[in-house]
């Protein structure tokens, strides 16, 4: 699938060196392509400008592993790091968001010559972009488009079939998924929003550009978020009138689901601006809940809920069809890091479900260490907690996700036209 900017082959060199800005905080850090977002890497740009800086990011990211493959056998030696980035958006300009060749190749050359450090190399940028261009498209299998250490990981857990069905998620851009504020609504919305009514009632819209224009958005009616993210709220199954504390809640799209069904919500999160956005969406969907600035592990308050969810911090591989970029930024040790804070914070949350209660723990990421793992320690060391098993279809669950154990572990092709990857668990504490 063609990733989409308007008037691509129009845009101009400040939207390729806003493109340079993304691309490089992508690779340097976690998070680093949405802080540069958020940042002023797009500041003055015009909004068809701003669109395509972040769509070629966003395709290079997508198609990284194809374009470094194609780069080497271009290559004698790697050039500098900002000439190899030029380069690589030269490539994904041209192939994937059908940008004319000879703008491709001009413009990657008029970048390079713009640089004092990139300036003599101008000539390399221009031989080896028409040389690709030549070639034809880069090619794209299991073993160019995963990085190898994740591959080798996703292949020991999953097989070599769902390897392969990973994979070719990574190349899709995802269209856009939206959480009706009532669900009874669905039908209707879909027609607005030229979208189809997924298990679950999340509504897959065709539509592209700016959300905020989108019919119903200014009157609360729905909120972006993934058809595989909505699932865990809704395995809480809370009831008009129960409490329900979401923790690690921003940007909220849970915290809202258990709003609109009714519960009393305490939303939880250590990050203050991340909880401003949070509110923010509360206020536009109308709906209330308490929202505490904290770490999950030390809040000091000692109520207990019916319903709690945990949707801990985590490796986040499973979202790379909308964020390619956590497949280039993490590394295994991230993984490892992440699972020890997983297990405090799932200690931390036993006590804060009433007896009775229930618990669904979850995460976005494919790694075993962060979801399957986590939940059997934690029975293992919380005998007052029995895994209430998941059924198929439940919550908007693909059928193939649900493991012999009752939890879900979704894989992104488990739905056709992809979702996140997650893991989710409900667990119940015995009263």
């Amino acid at each position: 699938m063609t990733d989409q900017a308007p008037s691509a082959g129009d845009a101009g060199l400040p939207a390729r060196q806003a493109a340079i800005t993304l691309f490089e905080a992508a690779l340097a850090r976690r998070g680093g392509f949405d802080e540069a977002l958020s940042s002023g890497a797009l500041k003055g740009l015009e909004p068809r400008d701003r669109a395509f800086a972040r769509a070629l990011t966003l395709a290079a990211l997508r198609h990284l592993g194809p374009i470094d493959n194609a780069l080497q056998g271009k290559l004698s030696r790697p050039p500098p790091e900002r000439v190899l980035t030029i380069l690589r958006l030269g490539v994904a300009q041209a192939f994937w968001l059908n940008v004319p060749d000879h703008a491709a190749v001009a413009s990657s050359v008029e970048l390079a010559d713009r640089g004092k450090n990139t300036q003599r190399l101008k000539g390399l940028v221009n031989a080896v972009l028409r040389g690709l261009l030549r070639d034809g498209p880069p090619m794209e299998t299991v073993d160019t488009v995963l990085p190898a250490w994740l591959s080798a990981r996703w292949r020991a857990a999953y097989g070599e079939e769902a390897l392969a069905g990973i994979a070719a998620a990574v190349t899709q851009e995802p269209a856009t998924d939206l959480t009706p504020r009532d669900p009874a609504e669905a039908q209707a919305l879909a027609a607005d929003l030229e979208a189809t009514v997924l298990p679950g009632l999340t509504l897959r819209s065709a539509l592209k550009g700016d959300v905020a224009l989108w019919p119903g958005f200014a009157e609360g009616r729905w909120w972006v978020q993934d058809a595989a993210a909505a699932i865990p709220a809704r395995l809480l199954r809370v009831k008009p009138g129960e409490t329900a504390l979401d923790l690690c809640a921003a940007p909220g799209g849970k915290t809202l689901q258990l709003a609109a069904a009714g519960a009393t919500v305490t939303a939880l999160d250590r990050s203050a601006p991340r909880l401003a956005r949070l509110r923010d969406n509360l206020a536009r969907m109308n709906l209330t809940a308490e929202v505490v600035t904290a770490e999950g592990d030390a809040w000091r308050d000692e109520r207990q809920f019916d319903a709690v969810l945990l949707d801990a911090p985590c490796a986040s591989t499973g979202t790379f069809r909308r964020h390619p970029d956590v497949l280039w930024a993490s590394s295994p040790a991230d993984i490892a890091k992440l699972a020890a804070v997983q297990t405090r914070l799932l200690a931390a949350t036993a006590g804060r479900v009433k007896p009775g209660g229930r618990l669904v723990y979850c995460v976005c990421s494919l790694e075993p260490e962060e979801g399957e793992s986590q939940v059997r320690n934690f029975l293992g060391s919380n005998p007052d907690f029995a895994t209430d098993p998941i059924q198929p279809g439940e919550g908007g669950s693909p059928e193939a996700s649900v493991t012999p154990q009752g939890w879900l572990r979704i894989l992104p092709q488990h739905m056709a036209g992809g979702m996140d990857g997650f893991f989710a668990a409900r667990l119940v504490r015995k009263a």
